[in-house]
């Protein structure tokens, strides 16, 4: 680690603790310093003010959440397309959570007392050089990490603690000051999309089983799909759906198990309603996220596609059409620092000669797969069809645990040693 002074020794407590007390000493911990509880058998008031994570302890849970692990290392072989690499992913980088196929579609929100960010490390390349023993410089780490931090806007995340943008059971914890909650935010359209591209990859196309329909035209690409036996598009977006959540959650769990090596409380949970949070509840005043959304007398929800300039959906209005959306993931993947660039920085002997085999989607196959993404936009009106463009749950939020409330209701290992130790070892003199 580099200048050692500069951390407390919680920090140092971090780097030593032991994956197994993470794993079996999870619990959710709600009760924060400054809570109150007004009624029931836990009613209960905090003696304490509300504290805020400092921002190291901030920093240090975001990274384990949503933290860039050096060169992602690709999938190796396909049968069915072999010699070539398998041409899936959508990142060089890796991150401290796995993306199904590398896809890698998600990005961090987070919102505290002072204002609303994004940690954007979706694209980001390798940002700390690793170790010969595989690890990183934690010092390093974290100041690769600070810098890609971006405020939205001043303030706390804009939901009012009441339902329905709250569950019942959440409305006197979530997003209450001295709080970090935080949201991994997924981009499912392009999930999507990336999807039909893994398919036809591998020689599936997709029909309409919702109309009970073919999709116009695509008997032209049966010299790369079997058009005689096409997968469900239902069936396409709720794996999509499926994968995405798992990226979610494990993002958020990474984030559940540093909580317990840093002494922190706070819980992994899905009780907001997604659409408050996004800033599409349809009430001005609630602006979440402030996603753009549309509605259509076709869909029972409202469908939020994306913060301009923050976080775009793979999906018009953000793109002309699907076709220019493929021409965009193309660009990620085969583009300047994508993972199948020749030019592209990477940890293997021979960087260049892996990119490159890879093999680069043509003309033909690119129309194959906008000809069945523009068929799903143009007939539900959307993409994806039957899902939202952009996906959030669940959420983790942290905080400062009031251990006077455990003391009070619970027995003795109701929390770990970090708990009980957390000020003195991340706050000395406080």
């Amino acid at each position: 680690m580099g200048d050692k002074s500069k951390f407390p020794p919680g920090f140092e407590d971090v780097l030593n603790f032991r994956l197994s007390d993470a794993l079996f000493g999870r619990r959710a911990r709600r009760f924060f310093m400054g809570a109150s509880i007004p009624d029931g058998y836990f009613k209960y008031t905090s003696k304490h003010a509300a504290m805020p994570l400092s921002e190291l302890e901030q920093m240090t849970l975001l990274t384990a959440m949503g933290g860039n692990t050096g060169w992602h290392n690709l999938i190796m072989r396909g049968e069915i397309y072999a010699p070539h690499l398998s041409n899936y992913a959508g990142s060089a980088g890796g991150r401290t959570f796995p993306s199904a196929a590398g896809f890698h579609t998600s990005e961090l929100f987070f919102t505290d007392d002072k204002g609303t960010y994004v940690l954007k490390t979706r694209d980001a390349p390798a940002m700390v050089e690793r170790k010969d023993d595989g690890t990183f410089d934690p010092d390093e780490l974290m100041e690769a990490h600070r810098s890609r931090v971006k405020k939205i806007y001043d303030g706390r995340l804009k939901v009012p603690p009441e339902t329905p943008h709250i569950e019942a059971h959440n409305t006197w914890v979530v997003n209450q000051p001295g709080t970090t909650l935080v949201i991994p935010v997924g981009d499912l359209a392009q999930h999507v999309l990336a999807g039909i591209c893994y398919y036809v990859q591998n020689g599936v196309c997709f029909y309409d089983d919702v109309n009970g329909k073919q999709i116009d035209g695509i008997e032209q690409f049966s010299d790369i799909v079997d058009v005689k036996e096409p997968y469900p598009i239902t069936f396409l977006e709720m794996w999509s759906l499926g994968e995405l959540t798992t990226e979610l959650g494990t993002s958020c769990y990474a984030g559940m198990l540093m909580l317990q090596s840093m002494g922190l409380g706070g819980w992994l949970f899905n009780g907001m309603d997604p659409f408050s949070l996004l800033g599409a509840s349809g009430e001005p005043e609630v602006q979440g996220l402030g996603f753009r959304y549309d509605t259509d007398e076709r869909w029972s929800l409202p469908n939020p596609t994306g913060l301009e300039g923050v976080f775009e959906g793979f999906t018009p209005p953000h793109y002309r059409d699907m076709r220019h959306a493929v021409d965009v993931l193309m660009e990620r993947k085969f583009g300047p620092g994508g993972p199948f660039n020749p030019e592209t920085p990477g940890y293997y002997k021979d960087t260049p000669g892996v990119r490159s085999s890879a093999q680069v989607p043509d003309e033909h196959f690119r129309e194959c797969a906008a000809l069945q993404a523009q068929y799903i936009y143009d007939t539900f009106g959307k993409f994806p069809g039957t899902m939202p463009s952009i996906f959030v749950l669940p959420y983790l939020q942290a905080h400062h645990l009031d251990l006077d409330f455990y003391d009070k209701f619970y027995e003795k290992g109701a929390y770990l040693k970090t708990h009980a130790e957390h000020m003195q070892r991340w706050h000395p003199g406080k």
